[in-house]
């Protein structure tokens, strides 16, 4: 794992970890995984439902019990990489360590064609539902031809999707985020939250 810095016009912090995941191998991999398994595809939804003024993607939902499948290899792979990016982030911010033992839920592995977004900007912590969040996790698994960024907007930044590169970072009104329009080519990402145990 290599940190990365995401850099903004301002000197305040953005509290946004990034890193480029080893292997990267394990990109690739998950998203033969995605394709490989029509039957598990379904389609894009937010908290609302199928809503395509907000969202439209291919997603597959991914159990913490999946993970003890052959089939699911990649993901448990790429679960230990992650698990290096939290280890770093924690590091980072060392109050982080007062938390208590943080859990991954169900995640997903989204597909984006030409058109594809998540352009409702939107947290990931917005009602009692999802109150036992604490951060979010991303992993971009290909390089996107054009669009398909990651705008937070109240830091005035906005991520390129490149293969490898993984953000964490907090839940909270504050890193509202959107995904903009693939223009071109196609869009894979992995994502999820770190929760308190409930």
């Amino acid at each position: 794992m290599k940190r990365i810095n995401l850099k903004t016009g301002s000197t305040i912090p953005h509290f946004i970890g990034s890193w480029f995941i080893e292997p990267p191998a394990v990109c690739d991999d998950l998203i033969d995984f995605f394709t490989q398994h029509t039957e598990l595809q379904e389609e894009g939804k937010t908290y609302k439902g199928v809503d395509q003024d907000s969202k439209i993607s291919t997603d597959v939902a991914i159990e913490p019990r999946d993970l003890e499948r052959e089939e699911y290899s990649a993901a448990k792979m790429y679960i230990q990489c992650l698990y290096d990016c939290y280890t770093d982030y924690v590091e980072q911010w060392p109050f982080l360590k007062k938390a208590d033992e943080l859990e991954i839920g169900s995640f997903n592995i989204q597909y984006y064609s030409k058109g594809g977004h998540f352009n409702r900007l939107h947290t990931e912590r917005f009602s009692l539902a999802n109150s036992h969040r604490l951060l979010a996790w991303m992993t971009y698994l290909n390089d996107v031809d054009e669009g398909g960024a990651t705008s937070f907007l109240h830091y005035d930044l906005e991520v390129k999707p490149e293969r490898g590169k993984t953000l964490i970072w907090p839940v909270e009104w504050t890193h509202a985020h959107r995904g903009n329009i693939v223009t071109h080519g196609e869009k894979y990402i992995i994502t999820g939250w770190m929760h308190f145990p409930i």
